[in-house]
């Protein structure tokens, strides 16, 4: 089985520093202390789940993306392709066929 906590606090430090921000910072954002965004990332201490929402807001991010980075935007990538590709294949069979 796969360390989620391992993942999640990876994630976590992958886009704080990817948006230049400090522990304090996030922490601020996160609405809780500089001591436990480093507890988190030094994978000491585990979030709740509340705080799991919180640290997302603050990194303005989908909650899903600190479990598995770029989810988000992967689901969006997704649908856009089905959109443009599918759907056009779709309503050309349905006319064809029907």
């Amino acid at each position: 089985m796969e360390d989620y906590f391992e993942i999640f606090r990876l994630n976590m430090k992958f886009y704080r520093e990817q948006r230049k921000m400090s522990q304090s910072q996030l922490a601020i954002g996160a609405d809780c202390t500089n001591g436990l965004i480093g507890q988190i990332e030094a994978g000491t201490t585990k979030p709740s789940f509340d705080r799991i929402i919180n640290i997302a807001a603050a990194l303005k991010i989908h909650p899903a993306d600190l479990f598995l980075r770029n989810a988000s935007t992967t689901v969006a990538n997704t649908k856009e392709i089905l959109r443009e590709k599918l759907l056009p294949q779709i309503e050309t069979f349905i006319e064809r066929e029907l």
